[in-house]
Formats: structure tokens, C-alpha cells, sequence
């Protein structure tokens, strides 16, 4: 039973860095629909922007949530929902969400490797610094030239997606307020970032940073996952507030959208 839950995991692995995620059918939700060329990734992005309803009725700036994986046919309507949900419910504040729709998702969300293990499943990678580069450099100011927005922004993401999340912590955590990332995918270079995490949070900056992850019962990502919180509970910084959640209950394609509304009330509440 292992080894078919393995092969399963690198089959769904190999096209989510071949082609875009999984597709669903949640009701899509009025937004804005952003094109922006990039210099970074030399192509033009498709930008989907949603705005609270307390947008519209004040003047009121808010905090953005960005997320990769952010198309239309990707998770961008179902966090859409999910906020509003959540909104409506009072608990968490107002936040724009900005969701950014793949184009080479292997390519943007992965960083270099050195591992051969890897290239079977992503051949084309280490787009992660360019990719980064376009959101701190290019869009993020663009937002905030077209927002309403205040300086305090996180990012969201799962898998390959929560790998970008957490590089983009330990390599340029300065870059947002808070992190949330589902199963992120920390095997990729050798374990790279987690048997190298107390070395990169020697230099965390001075800023207040939380941070949220998960692992579900998908074994690569599990022990790395638990490895990373064996080592916060040693040697967080102590600006840094973090919180993980254990999920063997959950398999790698169930943990996002079983996780999501704990992960947004735990980090967008102060």
C-alpha cells in the first residue's frame, strides 16, 4: 500500500510541475483581471485581483494576500470564497486578495537543485529567484499603485507552491509580513532548506514575521515538515511567530482545502 501511495504522489507531483494544478469548478467571484509584462520572467502575467466587499463602501487601505497559483481555473476562486466566507462570518478583517496565474509552474516555484532525483519531475526549474524578483519588484508596486493597500502582506500556497512560500522565508523573509504554506514540498534539493534552516534564520530580520505551515500524511513531505518545526521550537527568532499543524490525517491533495480556514484565521488575525 506504500508503494502505491508513493507512485501516486510522484504521478500527481509530475504534472503539477508539467502542467497547471488541478482544476475545479468553484464559483468564480467578481474581480480583476490584471496583464503586467514582466521583465523578470520576460512574459506578460495574468493578474486576478479580488477586493472585499468593505472596498467599495469606504476609503478605507487594506492588507494584500498573495498567492501563486492564482488563475481562474486554479485556487484563486476558492480562496476568493473562502475569505468572503470568512468575512461574513467576522473572523478575520478585510484583505485584497492577488492571485497570479501559472504559466511554467515547475519553472517558477522551484529553486536550483542539485538533486538528479528531482529533474524527473521538474526538467525545467530554478525560475524561483526570477519569479520572486516579479512579485517584490514588479507586482507588489503595481498593487500598490492601483490599491487601496497597506504595507502588510503575506503569501499563500500548497506542494510546489508552499516549497516557493517557504524559500521565499528562509532566502528573503523581509519580503512579507506572513507565510502560510500546506504541505510544502521542503524535499526538493536534498532537503535543502530544512537541514539548512538554523544556518538561514541567523540572519532573519528585526521585523515581526509569522509564519504557518502544514504536512499532511504524504511521507517526503512529512518528515521534512516535522524536521522544520523540531527546529523553530529550538531556535525560532523571537520576532517570529509560528505555528505548525500536523495533519496525518490528510493526504497531499486534500490538505489545502481541508486547512485553509484555520491557516487564514490563525495568521490574518493580529
Amino acid at each position: 500500500m506504500k508503494k502505491i501511495s508513493f507512485y501516486l504522489f510522484v504521478g500527481l507531483l509530475a504534472i503539477s510541475c508539467k502542467t497547471n494544478k488541478m482544476v475545479y469548478s468553484d464559483p468564480v467571484p467578481k474581480h480583476d483581471r490584471l496583464v503586467i509584462k514582466s521583465e523578470f520572467v520576460n512574459e506578460e502575467r495574468i493578474i486576478n485581483v479580488w477586493t472585499p466587499p468593505q472596498y467599495e463602501q469606504s476609503t478605507e487601505t487594506f492588507p494584500v494576500l498573495y498567492m501563486p497559483d492564482g488563475g481562474i481555473k486554479e485556487d484563486f476562486p476558492h480562496i476568493a470564497n473562502t475569505l468572503t466566507t470568512l468575512l461574513e462570518e467576522k473572523k478575520i478583517p478585510p484583505f485584497i486578495l492577488v492571485g497570479i496565474e501559472n504559466t511554467q509552474r515547475g519553472r517558477d516555484l522551484t529553486g536550483f537543485s542539485e538533486a538528479e532525483y528531482d529533474k524527473q519531475f521538474c526538467p525545467v526549474t530554478d525560475g524561483a529567484k526570477d519569479f520572486r524578483a516579479f512579485i517584490a519588484e514588479e507586482l507588489i508596486p503595481e498593487i500598490n499603485k492601483k490599491y487601496r493597500t497597506q504595507s502588510k502582506k503575506g503569501i499563500i500556497g500548497e506542494s510546489l507552491a508552499g516549497l516557493f512560500v517557504m524559500e521565499t522565508f528562509f532566502l528573503k523573509p523581509e519580503t512579507f509580513n506572513f507565510y502560510i504554506a500546506m504541505d510544502p514540498s521542503l524535499w526538493w534539493n536534498n532537503q535543502y532548506l530544512t537541514k539548512n534552516a538554523d544556518a538561514l534564520l541567523t540572519d532573519f530580520p528585526k521585523q515581526d514575521i509569522k509564519l504557518w505551515f502544514a504536512g499532511s500524511s504524504a511521507e517526503d513531505i512529512s518528515v521534512s515538515t516535522k524536521s522544520l518545526e523540531k527546529t523553530l521550537q529550538k531556535n525560532a527568532p523571537k520576532n517570529l511567530q509560528w505555528n505548525y499543524s500536523n495533519e496525518p490525517q490528510e493526504k497531499h491533495n486534500t490538505i489545502f482545502r481541508a486547512t485553509k480556514e484555520k491557516a487564514l484565521i490563525w495568521t490574518l488575525n493580529e
